[in-house]
């Protein structure tokens, strides 16, 4: 799959930090199971590669990697079974990592002049980031004019209840946001609790 097939895949993209390894499958089988295939998770704990490993063997699972920052995570987690890459922002080092590692890679960027940084580089799939911060619905309907060929991932401060606003903007495939599982829920190994999430969130684009 490209990555722009990836990221319309599923409404929402979980990010999602695990602090116990025992979570990723049941966490990974209960986002499918409510429509959300697609999965980052994040390198923001010491599990994060394991979690992917685990998660990638679930049925019907898309795993990716989040908070890459360096150039060393691209082929962990290559290896490791992630399919795509997101990052907080964009380095001439990580570009040179992605393409080395063949991971495609959704990087961060904030301002207009990313935007074009970004696609000069060959990169016309962007996530906003921090996206509400950064001007939220505004500013992606701006950027729209003058760089209609980008698609956009907004992460940062969306929630269930603004994220269909996002998602009616012309220039975004699909938002990132960690609602869909909260840490009491996990802890509590309510699974059923994230399905319903889920559910809710691959019902936000109709």
């Amino acid at each position: 799959m490209t990555l722009l097939e990836i990221m319309r895949t599923s409404a929402v993209i979980p990010v999602i930090a695990i602090d116990d390894p025992e979570h990723a499958v049941p966490l990974a089988k209960a986002l499918v199971a409510g429509g959300i295939r697609v999965l980052e998770v994040t390198l923001r704990t010491r599990h994060g590669l394991g979690a992917i490993r685990a998660m990638s063997a679930v049925e019907g699972a898309i795993v990716g990697v989040g908070t890459l920052t360096q150039p060393e995570e691209f082929a962990a987690a290559r290896d490791a079974g992630a399919v795509f890459g997101v990052s907080p922002g964009l380095t001439p080092a990580l570009i040179a990592a992605a393409k080395s590692s063949g991971l495609p890679l959704l990087p961060g960027v904030m301002t207009p002049s990313e935007v074009m940084a970004a696609r000069e580089q060959g990169f016309q799939q962007l996530k906003l980031f921090p996206a509400v911060p950064a001007g939220g619905v505004g500013m992606l309907n701006a950027i729209n004019g003058p760089l209609p060929d980008i698609t956009f991932c907004p992460t940062g401060g969306i929630s269930q209840v603004t994220a269909s606003s996002f998602l009616a903007c012309k220039n975004v495939a699909c938002v990132g946001g960690s609602w869909l599982t909260p840490k009491d829920a996990m802890q509590a190994g309510d699974w059923d609790k994230i399905t319903e999430l889920a559910k809710a969130a691959s019902s936000l684009r109709g």
